[in-house]
């Protein structure tokens, strides 16, 4: 399936757009809308604004493509940016938000984040925990998730969830692997920033050789969001 590209003027309300017509498909058809959040600068504003419609909170359940293997007070935790931007705002259950724990050694944090996600697919019983969206970003350097350019995640094919070092940060990051993204059944990159246009433009010339060229849904839909 080709992916849709919205090259948006409003990039906010776009992304809200998106989010909500996906939550009410997925309520209307299985009850229950897993939605998987980013972290980074660029989806906080949109959290922010997403806490402000109304949605049937008690049907959401809420994952994290990536985490730093921080505290959950940390300024650097996408759990932390989520919780300030959205999570405190509305009326989701504890139990339906699946933090990682980036306070623990992180091939452990990745362990039993894979566990926790998988016992909640087998409470619905399902093989596999499959999100109705996952929101991805991207880096200039064409990283998603914590899949940074020559990591060993990239080459990942047996995990849905791996502890990942990038040399370039000097340090480890939890992440979800390709095979767990493309299971999907939405993914929505929300990219900013006239600096990744280049990027962008050879991921989807295709044969770009950068990480996020790898998110490509198997059965799924595949969303670029664009702001520039």
């Amino acid at each position: 399936m080709e992916p849709r590209i919205i090259h948006s003027c409003a990039f906010v309300e776009d992304a809200v757009n998106v989010i909500a017509e996906c939550a009410q498909a997925a309520i209307e058809q299985r009850g229950l809308f897993r939605l998987g959040l980013s972290g980074g600068n660029t989806p906080k504003k949109i959290y922010a604004e997403l806490a402000k419609i109304e949605l049937p909170w008690g049907r959401v359940q809420i994952s994290f493509g990536d985490e730093r293997c921080v505290p959950p007070d940390d300024e650097q935790s996408n759990y932390k940016m989520a919780r300030e931007s959205l999570l405190d705002a509305v009326a989701i259950p504890a139990a339906n938000v699946f933090r990682v724990r980036g306070e623990l050694e992180p091939a452990k944090a990745a362990a039993e984040y894979e566990r926790v996600l998988a016992e909640a697919a087998g409470a619905s019983g399902e093989p596999l925990y499959l999100h109705d969206l996952l929101l991805l970003g991207m880096g200039p350097d064409g990283h998603t998730a914590s899949l940074f350019p020559e990591t060993a995640a990239l080459n990942e094919t047996e995990h849905q969830v791996v502890a990942n070092f990038v040399p370039k940060l000097s340090a480890h990051r939890v992440t979800f692997t390709f095979p767990f993204i493309n299971a999907s059944r939405h993914v929505c990159f929300l990219v900013e920033g006239a600096d990744k246009a280049p990027v962008v433009e050879q991921i989807l010339r295709g044969g770009s050789g950068f990480p996020a060229e790898g998110v490509q849904p198997g059965s799924g839909e595949l969303t670029w969001l664009l702001g520039f």
